[in-house]
């Protein structure tokens, strides 16, 4: 079987996509010394790594190399944090910094990452867990320098929203040694105090190492167990710090966090001016439209002329009772012609009746006489005719 032979791009291409998909490398911490470094006029860095057997060609490109926190030169001990990769045209492989940190950064670099997976772990950076951010409030928190830049932002953006929020700074020390206590200090008694609305911690932007007081774990325990929701304002909008990740908002500045903080009270003066004018029109046009209604109803027919109202109840009323007239009648009419025919029948059996063809009834002693065997002679008798009675006394009988 006849082997393929491949082209130096297929080759290239191929060792590409391996290091493109190595985990290790896509993400990489590297520590050595800087050589051969050159900025071009494009911005972009050109420079090695070297240590005491290896060299690592590396490059930094133009978006990356504006947040260089120092001026790198050669001979300096530095850490790049960034993926390897190969540029397919020579068939090299380099590493593409992301990140570059003079040593000390680096080391810090270092500890930020492994306390950063740690409290991770534990579910400080949760977004389950964050509180969300007051809408209105009455009280600021603010804890930062008395003497830096940070405060008077603060108070600046405030007092141009609204003239009525109160502000309580708790002075304490940005950066140094019992820096991160006091910031921790300051969180735990705005909380025991429940003095805030919100709390705003922060400083202005500076190196790693300024910063670094927002990184240390008694800070960041202190940002995430605050129940009084808090904004972090660490540095600017490049700087990232674990307090930012633990708060339950980050601000890219201060000023950012005062505004954040504080609804604009000319924004909401004219929101409130616009509901009020929304519903003033709704209101005048509901009562134009009940007048418009009242109107219609008052010049309507049934006002005009409410006999018509019944009009229809009237005829049917009327043909009711015709139809119960006529039933009536028809009742009646039944009615008196079997009463003549009962009549007629007692009429027939009266004992009137058979006394007008000329019979007669005789009683004594309140008996009907029936027989000569009942009389006596000289008894009375009353004998009864159509027309009258005849008393008369008994002479003498015949069988």
């Amino acid at each position: 079987m006849k082997e393929k032979i491949y082209s130096v791009s297929e080759i290239n291409a191929y060792i590409k996509s391996i290091l493109d998909h190595e985990p290790l490398l896509r993400n990489v911490q590297v520590m050595g010394e800087i050589s051969n470094f050159k900025r071009y006029s494009s911005g972009h860095c050109y420079f090695s790594l070297k240590d005491g057997t290896s060299v690592l060609k590396a490059v930094m490109f133009h978006k990356q190399a504006m947040y260089l926190s120092f001026e790198p030169q050669n001979g300096d001990k530095a850490v790049a944090v960034g993926r390897i990769g190969v540029f397919e045209r020579d068939g090299n492989y380099q590493l593409y910094t992301d990140i570059l940190l003079c040593q000390g950064e680096g080391e810090l670099m270092l500890a930020f990452e492994k306390l950063k997976k740690k409290l991770g772990q534990e579910g400080l950076f949760d977004e389950e867990r964050k509180k969300a951010i007051p809408k209105y409030i009455e009280t600021i928190g603010i804890i930062t320098s008395a003497d830096g830049a940070a405060v008077r932002d603060i108070i600046r953006v405030v007092r141009q929203c609204s003239e009525s929020i109160k502000m309580l700074l708790y002075p304490v020390k940005v950066q140094g040694d019992g820096a991160a206590a006091e910031i921790a200090e300051a969180i735990g008694f705005f909380n025991s105090h429940k003095l805030a609305d919100i709390l705003i911690i922060g400083r202005g932007g500076g190196s790693i190492e300024d910063l670094w007081a927002f990184n240390e774990e008694i800070t960041v325990r202190a940002v995430a167990a605050s129940e009084i929701p808090v904004i972090s304002a660490v540095g600017h909008e490049t700087d990232f710090t674990l307090s930012d990740f633990a708060a339950d908002k980050r601000a890219v500045t201060p000023t950012h966090a005062a505004q954040l903080a504080v609804v604009n009270m000319d924004i909401l003066k004219r929101k409130l001016n616009e509901l009020q004018q929304r519903a003033k029109n709704l209101l005048t046009d509901q009562i134009e439209r009940a007048e418009l209604k009242l109107d219609n109803i008052t010049h309507s027919w049934v006002l005009q002329n409410p006999k018509r109202l019944f009009e229809g109840s009237i005829l049917r009323l009327d043909s009711t009772c015709k139809d119960l007239m006529a039933h009536a009648d028809g009742r009646l009419q039944k009615e008196g012609h079997k009463f003549e025919l009962i009549a007629t029948k007692l009429d027939n059996l009266s004992p009137l009746a058979v006394l007008a063809r000329g019979f007669t009834i005789t009683e004594t002693d309140n008996q009907r006489v029936t027989s000569v065997k009942q009389v006596r002679l000289g008894q009375k008798l009353k004998t009864t005719l159509v027309d009258g009675k005849i008393i008369s006394v008994v002479q003498s009988t015949e069988r």
